[in-house]
């Protein structure tokens, strides 16, 4: 079965693109929040985090084994966030500096 490389490309361009999935080291600014989505506490603690829209994102690291937590920094912070969490964290890319 042949995979059409462009295709792949465009569906990950269409669909919305989360904190759990963007790349390691790219900035971006929070699009959205899934509060649905999160149990009180752990929507709780997003918003004492400083969390919400239009607040820039970087991922930092990611472990190694697939389902551990995500290092991102928010402003000046360098949090650790559950995949879970990270993916009801819709981003927006931002384009790179030249």
């Amino acid at each position: 079965m042949i995979i059409n490389r462009n295709a792949r490309i465009r569906r990950k361009v269409t669909q919305k693109l989360t904190l759990e999935l963007l790349p390691t080291r790219q900035s971006a600014t929070v699009a959205a929040i899934d509060w649905s989505r999160l149990a009180a506490p752990e929507a709780r603690r997003l918003r004492e985090l400083g969390f919400d829209e239009g607040v820039g994102v970087e991922v930092l690291h990611r472990a190694r084994l697939g389902g551990g937590p995500i290092a991102c920094r928010i402003g000046r912070m360098t949090v650790a966030l559950r995949r879970v969490v990270a993916g009801t964290i819709h981003v927006k890319p931002l384009a790179p500096a030249e």
